[in-house]
């Protein structure tokens, strides 16, 4: 089959126009591989071995341009690439080569998701550790690049954390309030001893005014179906809740 012409495309591509009437799009690394453009025609019995080098090197851009887009671990490379539905082998020989070029570093992936959510996260080191294990980055990696989390910078992040708790809930008081702030900061991946030793600094006591508005925002609104001993003891459950005590004068 005699190539009637070449048309640059765009992304190093070029479309190859048949005598047959047929088009291709090819890469210019496989025009140059198959001396296309000094033969100017295409074997029929060499077509499936063009389209197939031609994919592998589909896959290699591809790939290439989406850890230069947004950095990623093998892991989540190969798995955005079968979504894509290419050959999986063509996949793993992309990614071997990602590697082997330096493209693609699990240990220095480890490092810059460690560095950006360390200062632009409140995540602690175990919810960090746990996202980059999702990632299947070995855990060798991860811990030896947690170093740079040390406890300081933790216990800095821990303590606003604890002052943001305590200034955002004006319902809450006591060891309601604690245990609530002591949560929120294992869920956000800290270790329980480190958080002890800090929020055992901070003096959790009922609010009176605070525990009075809402007694009076409680009453208002069970005083309407309930009263008497009945009504007293729904109230005192629901300031319990909330850690808060309160009783009328």
């Amino acid at each position: 089959m005699k190539i009637l012409k070449f048309k640059k495309k765009t992304n190093g591509k070029y479309s190859i126009f048949l005598d047959d009437g047929r088009e291709f799009v090819y890469y210019e690394d496989i025009i140059l591989k198959y001396d296309l453009l000094l033969k100017k025609e295409i074997a029929e019995e060499n077509l499936l071995e063009i389209h197939n080098a031609n994919l592998e090197y589909d896959v290699y851009y591809v790939a290439l341009n989406s850890i230069k887009s947004r950095y990623k671990s093998k892991y989540e490379l190969k798995q955005w690439l079968l979504k894509k539905e290419y050959p999986e082998e063509m996949i793993d020989k992309a990614i071997k080569k990602l590697v082997e070029q330096k493209y693609l570093d699990d240990r220095n992936y480890a490092k810059s998701y460690i560095y950006t959510q360390m200062t632009t996260s409140s995540h602690g080191p175990l919810r960090i550790k746990k996202e980059l294990l999702d990632k299947k980055v070995p855990e060798e990696f991860i811990d030896e690049e947690m170093e740079i989390y040390d406890t300081d910078l933790q216990t800095e992040k821990i303590k606003k954390l604890i002052d943001r708790g305590i200034k955002s809930n004006h319902t809450r008081g006591g060891l309601v309030l604690k245990q609530k702030i002591i949560n929120d900061l294992k869920t956000q991946g800290y270790e329980y001893e480190l958080i002890s030793k800090i929020i055992s600094s901070y003096t959790f006591s009922s609010d009176k005014d605070l525990a009075k508005k809402e007694y009076d925002k409680l009453y208002r609104k069970y005083s309407r179906k309930y009263e008497g001993y009945e009504l007293k003891n729904i109230i005192r459950e629901k300031m319990f809740q909330k850690g808060l005590v309160y009783e009328e004068e």
